[in-house]
């Protein structure tokens, strides 16, 4: 019978007798102090003359259903992706896995089990799916990254001018939800307004003509209203000023950007101001769009906003708050695959 105790109790429990023996204790006492039998005791001394006799030793525990063979086997089944095995899509859940398992090999596991197995035995962890837009094209935006983006830079500072990566969003008074800490099975309730009260925003990431250092300018629309080209416009124009001269802007392919009339009648009266286009559907490569996700589902996530004051207020003092936050705007500029930040 194994007698009570954990195991590293159990071990500290046999360290200790060894060393009152060998402080010269007698057997017998130390044996009846601890509660142990002599023949224990003596055991003890005995495993205390090989290196690690007294540790304990780690449970085997029961032996996995799947072997390491076929653990490999089910991996390299889960790397042709779920639609190889008759899936609408290519993303694996618990579930599909323990289908799979029991079709290949003949064993049935509950999914949690079978998340488990994936975490500990494969490093596999739970993840969020990207969204890829079906319009993309893969080829283009390679092009675009290997020769459109350092002739953009290029030609951007053999002028002089910065780089602007501008892009639009917006912020709702409904708040972002995101996980957070409580008690199991008691889920926190976050009381908050369900209208649809939004303010719309303007930024640029901007990069310096000599040593590429960021900076972040922004602009906050009235509650309700939705950016239009003459709002982009008048960003345009209060960039210059602010930048103290040209500068070359990349946007996305939206109706009011490059396409408006608007906006390609200022471009024409200054030369200065150049404008290029990210590939189409290509979020993922305007440093930008990092901004707005820091800030939406970041530092205003959870953010039950009184009114669109409370909100608007909010948002001013994060965005200002990055704009002293260079190392942040690095970061954004590096995740998006510009290789000039600092």
């Amino acid at each position: 019978m194994r007698p009570k105790g954990t195991p590293a109790e159990l071990e500290r429990r046999r360290k200790r007798a060894v060393e009152l023996v060998e402080q010269g204790e007698s057997p017998t006492a130390v044996a009846r102090i601890l509660g142990v039998r002599r023949s224990s005791l003596y055991r003890w001394l005995h495993l205390a003359q090989q290196p690690h006799g007294l540790d304990r030793k780690p449970a085997p525990g029961p032996t996995p259903a799947l072997s390491d063979e076929q653990l490999a086997q089910l991996e390299a089944l889960l790397l042709q992706g779920a639609k190889a095995h008759g899936w609408p899509n290519q993303l694996w859940t618990a579930a599909r896995v323990a289908r799979l398992i029991q079709k290949h090999f003949g064993v049935r596991h509950h999914p949690e089990h079978v998340r488990k197995i994936l975490k500990h035995r494969l490093n596999w962890s739970s993840q969020k799916p990207k969204r890829k837009a079906r319009e993309r094209d893969d080829k283009e935006v390679e092009r675009w990254k290997g020769d459109e983006l350092p002739r953009i830079l290029r030609e951007a500072f053999k002028r002089q001018a910065h780089v602007v990566f501008l892009d639009e969003s917006g912020f709702q008074l409904n708040p972002s939800v995101r996980r957070t800490l409580a008690p199991r099975g008691k889920p926190p309730v976050l009381e908050c307004w369900d209208r649809r009260d939004r303010i719309s925003a303007i930024s640029s990431i901007t990069l310096s003509p000599r040593l590429g250092r960021p900076g972040l300018y922004f602009e906050l629309l009235p509650v309700n209203e939705t950016a239009h080209a003459e709002d982009v416009v008048a960003f345009l124009k209060r960039l210059r000023r602010q930048l103290r001269g040209g500068f070359t802007v990349v946007w996305d392919r939206h109706k009011i950007h490059g396409r408006s009339r608007l906006v390609k009648a200022y471009l024409a009266e200054h030369p200065e101001v150049v404008a290029e286009d990210f590939p189409g559907y290509t979020p993922e490569l305007n440093p930008d769009e990092w901004v707005w996700g820091w800030a939406k589902y970041g530092q205003l996530s959870n953010l039950a906003a009184h009114g669109a004051d409370e909100l608007h207020d909010r948002v001013v003092i994060e965005l200002v708050d990055l704009t002293f936050r260079p190392e942040l705007l690095n970061a954004f500029v590096a995740s998006a695959g510009i290789p000039v930040a600092a």
